[in-house]
């Protein structure tokens, strides 16, 4: 079993994004895996950055804010990342850049001779408003995968097979058809301790 770090942050509870969060909880806890649900709305997790958490290129030791420790101390933990997320303005909602800028930083998920992260296993589901033909055709499918998966999640020591980039689209009008997304997305990760 494994040690799921599940991340959101849509300002809805009511959100479609929210319920396939509260789907993909329960399926995972269903599987016998422990769940640590980081809700950034719910927890109230400020975005910007601050000189506390700025990277400092020069000291990988930097000792970053309390709140900033806290969230590392979570993403260390974890076994598996998934993230939940509505694409907007076709890359994450601010808050979720934002805990990417402050926590996956400098000396913790990137510039370490051995990657924290490696090992681990990272799956980014996106909602989007555009069927997926149209998403494709228009460029999005690649930039966001290519962002997500080399920019952030090889780069940060995850290593390609480990991450996954999935899409529930036309997310305005799927309904139901979005369980179904969340549950292949989940059964094509591997999940296992570290």
């Amino acid at each position: 079993m494994a040690d799921v770090l599940l991340v959101t942050g849509h300002p809805r509870s009511d959100s479609l994004t929210s319920q396939l969060v509260r789907h993909a909880g329960e399926r995972l806890t269903a599987q016998g895996h422990t769940v640590d649900l980081l809700d950034l709305t719910a927890e109230d997790f400020d975005p910007r950055m601050t000189p506390a958490d700025e990277p400092d290129w020069a000291d990988p030791d930097k000792d970053y804010s309390p709140e900033v420790r806290a969230h590392m101390r979570r993403v260390a933990a974890a076994d598996t990342i998934v993230v939940v997320f509505p694409v907007w303005w076709f890359g994450l909602p601010a808050l979720l850049k934002g805990w990417i800028d402050r926590v996956w930083n400098n000396g913790f998920a990137y510039g370490r001779k051995d990657p924290l992260l490696a090992g681990k296993h990272m799956l980014w589901l996106g909602l989007v408003a555009y069927q997926g033909e149209q998403f494709a055709k228009l460029g999005w499918e690649d930039t966001l995968t290519r962002t997500l998966g080399t920019g952030i999640s090889e780069y940060c020591g995850i290593k390609a097979e480990n991450v996954s980039v999935r899409f529930v689209y036309d997310s305005l009008e799927t309904g139901e058809k979005a369980f179904g997304v969340v549950d292949s997305a989940l059964d094509d990760l591997t999940l296992t301790s570290v």
